[in-house]
């Protein structure tokens, strides 16, 4: 089963300038997904919030609250990937009935 088939939904990508280049083409030859690269303003010295970024910073940090995906503790990566999708659950679950 190729990538496209698998996530036959996804269509965009947003990513870091460090993926850029090579990387763009060749993500749309293989699965027709498109590669948006988010680029940093010239003009701003120091830290600068970046669109789309931010969205995956912050979810990294929810993510760092469970102690189990603070650490690699699993050995496996579909037991981690299992680790993910179960704070994730938790977190929406928490979003649609706080407290």
């Amino acid at each position: 089963e190729t990538l496209a088939g698998r996530f036959a939904r996804l269509k965009l990508i947003w990513a870091d300038g460090g993926y850029a280049g090579q990387l763009i083409e060749w993500t749309w030859t293989l699965s027709q997904w498109l590669l948006m690269i988010v680029k940093r303003n010239d003009d701003v010295k120091g830290f600068e919030v970046l669109p789309k970024r931010w969205i995956v910073e912050r979810t990294f940090a929810w993510l760092g609250k469970y102690r189990r995906l603070s650490k690699d503790y699993e050995t496996q990566v579909n037991s981690s990937e299992t680790m993910i999708k179960i704070a994730m659950v938790n977190l929406m679950l928490h979003r649609l009935k706080p407290g």
